[in-house]
């Protein structure tokens, strides 16, 4: 019993090494973003222009920024900002996309007026059109969260919207219908476990996109605030002493690239185990 188990589990994680590794990165992230306050050797917000741009030391692992402040600790801290904004970019995007999808591939005489609102949206390019929101509304992780929310519910809608037509003209959705049952039964019954794998893993290629777009709005000033620190205020802050003090750019650059990374192999494992097709082959 113990010897198919465990060759089990060993197929299983050379099969899937991508979804393993990724999330394994994923979680060290959230759990060092979590146990920030432990891990933290500063106050990242702690301003000491005595240590001004200094190198690593025993007191500042990473260096210093052109206020004093601890980059180690500014970078840790950091993740929690990016890894929150991505997650819930993430979550509300699939949510909103999910109903405005279902709605659109349901109600016809909707569906044309709907889908091209979010052509609309869809038309004007993403890092602009969040620009242009934060432009409009005050500097906040709340409305860097709406904006960036904004621009990624068309796509979430578009791919719901096409699972819900081709559901539709499935055989067993047709029979429920001529068996008398409502539109919410067909919906939670049929229509919407069968849309959950694929709106799962565009969920993870949202969020690392959500991450980039904040670092993005951070590094040109259109993002949370300067005392806010996430890896897209400190590497704009970092820009124009990159020839004095690189870490500031290279070490929340690094946790950025691996952040996303992480996310894209899970994404990747999550559409290798979910895909039908792959699993009718195993």
């Amino acid at each position: 019993m113990n010897a198919p188990s465990s060759r089990h589990i060993v197929s299983f994680l050379r099969k899937h090494i991508t979804l393993i590794l990724g999330m394994a990165v994923l979680l060290f992230l959230v759990f060092i973003s979590i146990l920030a306050p432990l891990l933290g050797t500063q106050d990242p917000l702690a301003i000491d222009h005595a240590v001004r741009l200094q190198g690593p030391s025993d007191s500042h692992w990473l260096g210093t920024d052109l206020h004093g402040r601890d980059l180690y600790s500014r970078v840790v801290y950091g993740g929690r900002i990016s890894l929150l904004i991505g997650l819930s970019v993430a979550v509300l995007s699939a949510i909103i996309g999910a109903v405005i999808g279902l709605v659109s591939g349901f109600v016809r005489p909707l569906d044309g007026i709907i889908m091209r609102i979010m052509d609309g949206v869809m038309s004007i390019p993403g890092i602009m059109l969040a620009i242009a929101l934060m432009a409009l509304w005050q500097s906040s992780v709340q409305n860097v969260i709406i904006a960036i929310t904004v621009i990624e519910i068309p796509r979430v809608s578009r791919l719901v919207r096409s699972v819900v037509l081709s559901l539709r003209e499935q055989p067993y959705v047709e029979a429920a219908v001529a068996m008398g049952a409502g539109t919410a039964r067909i919906i939670f019954s049929h229509i919407l476990p069968n849309a959950l794998p694929p709106l799962l893993v565009q969920a993870t290629f949202i969020f690392s996109a959500a991450m980039l777009i904040e670092a993005a709005l951070g590094f040109i000033g259109a993002g949370s605030p300067p005392t806010v620190p996430s890896w897209g205020n400190i590497m704009a802050e970092g820009r124009s002493l990159w020839h004095i003090q690189p870490s500031m750019i290279f070490y929340p650059a690094v946790a950025l690239s691996v952040a996303v990374l992480s996310i894209n192999l899970l994404g990747d494992g999550l559409r290798d185990i979910l895909d039908p097709k792959r699993i009718a082959r195993s």
